[in-house]
């Protein structure tokens, strides 16, 4: 059997991972440490929420390469912190070219911040609960090949609609299926990588 070098390779250290992993060594620690697996906590999540947000329209390794310009932008997410974040801090990070300087997705990321604060305020654990709450039974076996790997689904449609209804903003349908995956919600490792499940 032929290796489908679109869905699986074999890097120079001799480990099989999904071939979008090989592009950079970024890349590849995101995925063997971070990429499917289950986040929990309301901070961790509104971070990923906050960072898919901004990937939108971009490659995750823009994102990636800027985390940690982003968790100092935006006070290592602290929901409160951020909430409480100001027309001049917006400002203030448009000129801020460790990040993605998109005041669009900057005045998100704010009003985000505090519909989640409202959201978890008497509920810690509330973005948690609702977010895994859409998360799908676990596959019976990895997708055969990167092909197999949806974009969007029902869950992240209906986790988007969700979202909209509370107030946030930049959670389309496939910004959240991005977020499922590489929040371990879904595990798309497809079959042969080293990280595949079942």
């Amino acid at each position: 059997m032929s290796l489908d070098t679109a869905s699986l390779v074999v890097d120079d250290d001799g480990v099989a991972r999904c071939a979008w992993a090989s592009s950079s060594p970024e890349y590849a620690r995101y995925h063997d440490e971070e990429w499917g697996t289950p986040l929990h906590g309301d901070r961790p999540l509104f971070e990923k929420i906050s960072l898919e947000g901004f990937q939108a329209g971009l490659s995750w390794i823009t994102i990636l390469r800027r985390r940690e310009n982003f968790r100092a932008a935006f006070r290592g997410f602290d929901i409160d912190a951020v909430a409480e974040m100001s027309p001049a801090d917006a400002d203030r990070l448009m000129l801020d070219s460790g990040i993605i300087r998109n005041r669009a997705k900057i005045m998100a990321t704010i009003a985000n911040a505090a519909v989640t604060r409202e959201l978890v305020r008497d509920r810690p654990g509330a973005l948690d609960g609702l977010l895994w709450g859409f998360a799908p039974p676990p596959r019976a076996a990895p997708p055969a090949t990167r092909a197999d790997v949806p974009a969007i689904t029902a869950e992240s449609t209906a986790m988007s609609a969700a979202l909209r209804a509370l107030g946030y903003r930049f959670v389309g349908p496939t910004t959240l299926y991005a977020l499922m995956q590489s929040s371990g919600m879904v595990d798309d490792h497809v079959a042969g990588c080293v990280r595949a499940r079942g």
